[in-house]
């Protein structure tokens, strides 16, 4: 039977009430056996089969731990594939990214409460003493206000709450007096600098040792953030004050958040991604769930839960409410304009929303919770993980993956609400994804491409720090805890509050303000405490039910999303369109054009010409729509030119120690063999050729043979490289940037581009490497001589690799693989098919061929010619109010790609560059000028669309 439960708790009522029935759903841990019978089919999980995971997930982050206190303490993060701490100022400069990064151990500090989740107190103790001995919170250096608040200031108070715990239950901690929350206080006031401004909201940055605007401090200019960046301080410094009774840092964040609220537009009651922190403005009008307005939606919900402020609870309802109304299309979440709610903002999704079913699930709001999961896991389950972001047909937006917790963390507050067997099978879904894909020797480093596989030399703090703690607390029973974590909230960085802080140095009025400003429909509340009886209807088919239509969401249908106006099937007013429905041949649709003030204009070569006057539109209104299609047709065409672009390939070592747990991303030829016609790729042992630039006769002919050539860029061009190698024997060949800190990881990829003659005589593939990417395999020649590499389109799982063949244990150093190997290598090739179902889909990958310069120097500027369409044009539209102009539409429109089975949605590169385009290492000036120099345009164009930083 399902646990009892009062009834709703309408607005206004005291939140004392709600506290035990929040206290059970807001730290997922209502009793599974007691709320849902088992699904059938499903199964249920035997507790040896749970345990044994909770044990490998114990085991994966011994892994990741051990390598970072090995490998990079006291730096803030592990580079995993270089087996390095990443040290801000030391590396290529990532941009945003590296803003969280401020010589404080971050890496640490974020993982002190996991450690004790985990049970590993020993481990514990001694990383609180490291922490109190070695780290420096007093340096010259500019750092993220948010990732600062949500990592280092939550995982010091994280770890204060715990060692409280340890040390009043009598064995551990006992030496400990409060130097945690010492640090954690005085990391307060060096934050409270960034809130220095009329409105209350803060800076997105701060300088630890100089504040904010003094000229040392090198900040204090900006004048925009993120919404989630200034509404999500509440419960660290709600928090911070309690501990300590010193009410400012509370005041402080409650300002913020009153100031945000105050500037929702009304009508919609939705807030925009960016706001301007002086005047209140909307910078960017857009709203979803995902990327910069996330955790201000979940920490209104949890704040309440923590502070029992119904002030908190009226606001985030009124916020889910418009969220329902407007942005929920089950099972998508799409962002629209907040004047304009009837209107989708974008046609892509991106990976931050996954921790929204989690947060309906606190909510109470079960049905669509399980609906947007599901979608998300099919999702996964053709990816492997979940793309930064995603289109509404389920196609790769943004490629990379860098180890986000969000979806494990949803999956675990399903389970701990319906107890649907379900769900462990999907968290062991992502125990074995991370393992075969993401682990490689020295930790977990993120997907580079989950289309590829490639990795990333990066492992963020909240892998460790949010990951495994999910992970584990899916598996685990109660008896399995060494406390009772139904005693504390998690922050959005899943550190562990207690929620006695509630009633301790209540300083703060809670006066509240809400309904003096705006009327609230009673019927929003209904699930403000949810009965369980209700929620949980002991019914073994719920879940199973809500889920079974969506099984087949990504695979086998093509979904377009719902028009707004269709849904009155054809009532009322009709739906904007959309520039993947227009074609230039139907009169409507011109005459559409015409009311929004675009004019069309055909050319010579078939094509039309799009061209928008915004004073030439029928109304404000219809020229606003105009806008919105010219950057929707931009867009649009800017993908279907750059789907014809190779996409990038995959140099996966497979030899000791790596076994093909090393993924490095590789810019392919425009010549030779075409790897995504070989599925099996090629694979060889590498050598180093002579002379090293490939441009004359082998002279080592012997090394090369049957090998794969590793060579230097520059001097000649690379089909003059390839037919050389060829010719000595190679089976293929890689060549490596010369150019000294260049990476995939600044700089966008590119294709190598034939010599203007027929090339149809090169037969062996060819692949280029960047820099720090060659580096990994020459230092792993100098370490273990005999080194071998697989080139495919995409990196393939070991057991399809080691198919057949006899593998030394000590190969798998996961429990689960070992177990489940040699049931891997006899059973039909699934994995192989699987890898192979999804075409590969292209990249920013512009592509350039070695021109020899004057005197017999190589350049590494982009041949011009050579470059594709997408480059040359597509970056250099302009976009305005007042007129926006598409150059070369086709005539037959731009109409939605129809449904196959792969990606071809390019991936955008993130890049970090200066303006000038030039890439900083150790402040100096390296030749990656040269390499970016034709590819202005395209990075400021991506810069401009991922202003959303992920």
């Amino acid at each position: 039977m399902a646990p009892s439960a009062p009834p709703p708790c309408r607005a206004g009522e005291r939140a004392a009430r709600c506290r035990r029935p929040w206290r059970l759903l807001a730290l997922g841990l209502l009793s599974a056996s007691s709320v849902l019978a088992a699904a059938p089919g499903a199964g249920a999980m035997s507790r040896e089969e749970k345990r044994r995971l909770g044990n490998q997930v114990l085991e994966m982050f011994d892994h990741a731990y051990s390598n970072y206190m090995e490998h990079a303490y006291p730096a803030d993060e592990l580079m995993p594939l270089t087996c390095r701490g990443r040290v801000r100022g030391q590396e290529p400069s990532r941009g945003d990214v590296d803003d969280a990064l401020g010589k404080f151990s971050l890496t640490l500090i974020d993982t002190l409460d996991t450690l004790v989740v985990l049970n590993k107190t020993k481990e514990f103790e001694e990383a609180v003493k490291k922490v109190i001995t070695d780290v420096n919170l007093d340096n010259d250096i500019v750092v993220s206000v948010f990732e600062t608040n949500i990592r280092v200031l939550g995982g010091l108070l994280g770890g204060h709450s715990v060692a409280i715990m340890l040390k009043e239950k009598g064995e551990y901690m006992q030496w400990y007096n409060g130097e945690l929350l010492h640090m954690a206080k005085e990391l307060g006031y060096k934050l409270l600098p960034a809130f220095n401004t009329t409105s209350g909201l803060p800076y997105p940055r701060v300088n630890l040792k100089f504040g904010v605007r003094h000229p040392e401090a090198r900040t204090g200019t900006e004048t925009d953030t993120c919404t989630a960046c200034a509404g999500t301080l509440i419960l660290e410094f709600a928090a911070l004050s309690r501990f300590t009774g010193t009410s400012i840092f509370e005041e402080y964040a409650r300002k913020a958040l009153d100031f945000i609220w105050e500037k929702r537009q009304r009508s919609s009651n939705l807030v925009g991604v960016t706001i301007n922190i002086h005047t209140g403005d909307w910078v960017r009008k857009d709203s979803g769930v995902g990327a910069g307005i996330d955790s201000y939606y979940e920490y209104l919900l949890k704040a309440y839960v923590l502070l029992g402020d119904d002030s908190f609870l009226e606001r985030f309802n009124t916020h889910y409410d418009a969220i329902m109304r407007y942005i929920s299309q089950p099972p998508l979440l799409l962002d629209v304009h907040i004047h304009k709610p009837m209107l989708n903002a974008r046609t892509w999704m991106d990976s931050l929303l996954a921790f929204f079913p989690g947060l309906q699930v606190l909510k109470g709001d079960i049905r669509p919770a399980i609906e947007t999961h599901e979608m998300l896991y099919q999702v996964i389950k053709k990816h492997n993980f979940l793309p930064e972001a995603f289109t509404t047909d389920f196609r790769v937006h943004w490629a990379q993956h860098p180890l986000r917790p969000e979806f494990a963390e949803s999956t675990y507050f399903l389970y701990k609400a319906t107890g649907d067997p379900y769900y462990l099978e999907v968290g062991k879904t992502l125990i074995e994804n991370l393992n075969k894909y993401a682990r490689v020797p020295c930790g977990f480093a993120a997907m580079k491409d989950v289309r590829t596989g490639s990795h990333e030399d990066r492992m963020d703090s909240f892998f460790l720090a949010e990951m495994f703690k999910y992970l584990y607390l899916l598996f685990a029973d109660k008896e399995d805890m060494i406390f009772d974590i139904e005693d504390y909230i998690f922050t959005t960085e899943a550190h562990l509050l207690p929620l006695w802080l509630s009633t301790t140095n209540q300083t703060i009025s809670k006066k509240n303000t809400t309904t003096e400003y705006t009327e609230l429909d009673d019927s929003n509340f209904d699930w403000t405490c949810p009965n369980t009886q209700i929620l949980f209807p002991n019914d073994p088919m719920f879940a199973q039910s809500i889920r079974e239509p969506l099984k087949n969401v990504v695979d086998k249908s093509c979904p377009r999303g719902i028009s707004r106006a269709e849904e009155s099937l054809g009532s009322g007013p009709k739906p904007p369109l959309r520039a993947r429905d227009f074609m230039a041949s139907n009169p409507e649709h011109l005459e559409i054009l015409k009311k929004m003030g675009v004019s069309l204009i055909h050319l010579k070569d078939g094509r039309v010409q799009l061209v928008q006057h915004a004073v030439q539109a029928a109304s404000s209104l219809d020229a606003e729509d105009g806008l919105r299609f010219m950057q929707e047709m931009i867009e649009l065409s800017s993908q279907q030119q750059k789907e014809q672009q190779l996409p990038p390939r995959a140099v996966q070592i497979v030899s000791h120690p790596f076994f093909g747990r090393v993924v490095l991303t590789a810019g392919p030829a425009q010549f030779g063999m075409d790897l995504s016609k070989h599925k099996a790729g090629t694979r060889g042992f590498v050598a180093t050729i002579k002379p090293y630039n490939g441009c004359s006769e082998i002279t080592n002919p012997e090394a090369v043979k049957e090998k794969i050539a590793l060579m230097q860029r520059g001097q000649c061009m690379f089909a003059e490289k390839a037919r050389n190698i060829q010719k000595a024997g190679a089976i293929g060949g890689i060549v490596i940037d010369d150019n000294e800190g260049s990476s995939s990881d600044t700089a966008p990829l590119f294709q190598m581009a034939g010599d203007g003659k027929n090339t149809d005589d090169i037969t062996i593939p060819m692949l280029f490497l960047f820099n720090k990417e060659g580096n990994i395999i020459l230092d792993a020649i100098r370490e273990y001589e005999a080194v071998e590499v697989l080139l495919s389109d995409k990196a393939k799982d070991r057991a399809t690799i080691f198919k057949g063949k006899m593998i030394p244990n000590y190969i798998i150093d996961s429990n689960l693989e070992m177990e489940n190997m040699d049931q891997k290598l006899t059973e039909n090739d699934s994995h192989k098919q699987n890898a192979e179902e999804a075409a590969s889909g292209s990249q920013d990958v512009g592509a350039a061929s070695e021109e020899p310069e004057e005197g017999g120097e190589s350049s590494d500027v982009a041949d011009p010619g050579s470059l594709s369409p997408a480059n040359a044009d597509s970056a250099s539209v302009p976009v305005s109010h007042q007129d926006s102009y598409v150059p070369g539409t086709e005539e037959a429109g731009a109409p939605e790609p129809a449904c196959t089975s792969g990606d071809n949605q390019p991936q955008e590169q993130q890049t970090e560059t200066e303006s000038n385009s030039k890439v900083n290492w150790d402040n100096k000036v390296t030749p990656m000028e040269s390499i970016l120099a034709d590819w202005n345009e395209d990075i400021e164009a991506f810069e401009m669309m991922e202003k959303d930083e992920l």
